[in-house]
């Protein structure tokens, strides 16, 4: 199991799920993100069930100035950096966003434009210590452009294919990106959606495939297995049938 992680987004239910699973097995953490009250209760919890350490760092990841620089205190904080996950984003509201640009503006910028800065930064660090795991937070809503969260897709579509390069560039260096694609998960990002079925996951589900994904495996994870195989059918039917459709 990795043992010094660096979670950017560590108040999503995701990233909680995943920093518990990396507690249980020793390691010790960095946790970012901007509410302090819940990142120390966070901390706490962790600790409780047996991390190594769990800091907490305070940052806007959408506005950071320097991620490279905030990226080399963490590791010198830990003593290197095992995994670096990108959990942070916002679903945003389709509709809204085609009447009003700024919102379809500030999608790209949280959901694409930062987390590829953080992404490059990891990288480079990575790159330096000549191991690691760079793990990206992607979604399924990336592999085909569909009507009802087509900004919120080609954000994640192009955060997918910028992990990829960088999981071509690492190759030479002994570390590694892998980009987590999700399907439905019951979290408060999806609170407006109506939940139930073999379709949807918990948080702790996807965790497993973070878990799993930071040791082997990629350059993408579908979380669960299932949807690579579902998107593998979207993708490949034709658009004069699937403009027929509602999705």
């Amino acid at each position: 199991m990795s043992d010094r992680i660096v979670i950017l987004g560590a108040l999503s239910a995701i990233a909680e799920a995943t920093a518990r699973r990396f507690a249980a097995s020793g390691a010790a953490l960095v946790l970012v993100a901007r509410d302090e009250a819940r990142l120390k209760e966070l901390a706490a919890d962790l600790m409780v069930r047996g991390a190594t350490c769990a800091h907490i760092a305070l940052c806007d990841l959408a506005a950071e100035p320097d991620p490279e620089g905030r990226m080399r205190t963490w590791s010198d904080l830990l003593g290197g950096v095992s995994v670096a996950l990108i959990a942070y984003g916002v679903l945003g509201d389709q509709a809204a966003s085609e009447k009003d640009l700024a919102l379809t503006q500030q999608q790209i910028a949280v959901n694409f434009t930062s987390a590829a800065l953080w992404a490059q930064a990891a990288a480079n660090l990575l790159e330096r210590q000549r191991g690691g795991t760079l793990l990206v937070i992607g979604s399924v809503a990336g592999d085909r452009g569909r009507a009802s969260n087509y900004v919120y897709g080609a954000a994640k579509a192009g955060l997918a294919t910028l992990t990829q390069g960088i999981a071509h560039r690492l190759a030479r260096s002994g570390a590694r990106a892998v980009t987590i694609k999700p399907g439905f998960v019951d979290t408060p990002m999806t609170a407006g959606l109506a939940k139930g079925g073999p379709l949807w996951a918990t948080p702790a589900q996807v965790a497993d495939v973070i878990v799993r994904a930071a040791e082997k495996g990629g350059p993408v994870a579908y979380a669960p297995w299932f949807w690579r195989y579902i998107l593998l059918i979207i993708r490949a039917v034709p658009a004069f049938l699937f403009h027929k459709t509602k999705l």
